[in-house]
């Protein structure tokens, strides 16, 4: 296992996935708690069975596999719907990731996870970095990627971490409101900072950068 975890996170639209691509292609692993999600979801998975009795069959697609848009809007219009599915698939995805973070062999680890902060796993973590972009952009962003309406993209950052409370978790952040290039380099940047932090040599001091 890496000895440096870094958690990557950030609201829908900010340019997590882009972040995390970028970092892989200097070598890093990258647990991603998306894939995981996905991944417990899948056909002749027990979770799957469990959401089809209580959401009923419609919210799988013809092929048996889960409608995950469907979902969705479902679990985002209801507080507890969405609590009954966290409680479901947390356990699952943490076990998961944890796994994954076991096996990986990079210098450092990227755990990539828009809901970091509300999972707590922070903790597993050495360092926490924030792709943070304003609500506005977001917005755009996101209606434009997954083709929907503002009051679907609004209730998503509704129900997600403040931006505020974001910020105050992190230990380092990039703001991606700028063009590509600029994201790139800041990443190049902190990929110097945290092999240099995964030394040997300095082993001990992360928690106190």
């Amino acid at each position: 296992m890496s000895r440096l975890i870094i958690g990557l996170t950030g609201g829908i639209g900010s340019g997590k996935s882009a972040a995390a691509d970028q970092f892989e292609l200097q070598g890093i692993t990258i647990v991603d708690a998306d894939l995981a999600s996905r991944a417990v979801v899948e056909p002749g998975q027990p979770a799957l069975h469990k959401i089809a009795e209580h959401f009923g069959s419609d919210i799988l697609q013809s092929n048996g596999t889960l409608d995950r848009s469907k979902l969705r809007h479902t679990v985002f219009a209801s507080r507890p719907e969405r609590k009954w599915l966290q409680a479901l698939l947390h356990p699952l995805t943490n076990e998961y990731i944890k796994t994954h973070l076991d096996q990986a062999t990079s210098r450092y680890t990227i755990l990539v996870n828009p809901l970091l902060i509300e999972t707590r796993q922070t903790a597993w973590c050495d360092r926490v970095l924030v792709v943070d972009v304003p609500r506005e952009i977001q917005i755009e962003r996101t209606m434009s990627r997954d083709d929907n309406s503002r009051e679907q993209v609004e209730r998503i950052l509704d129900a997600q971490v403040s931006r505020e409370q974001r910020l105050a978790a992190a230990d380092d952040v990039i703001t991606n409101d700028r063009e590509i290039a600029h994201l790139h380099n800041a990443i190049d940047a902190l990929h110097a900072q945290y092999t240099a932090l995964a030394d040997p040599k300095v082993e001990g001091m992360v928690k106190d950068v």
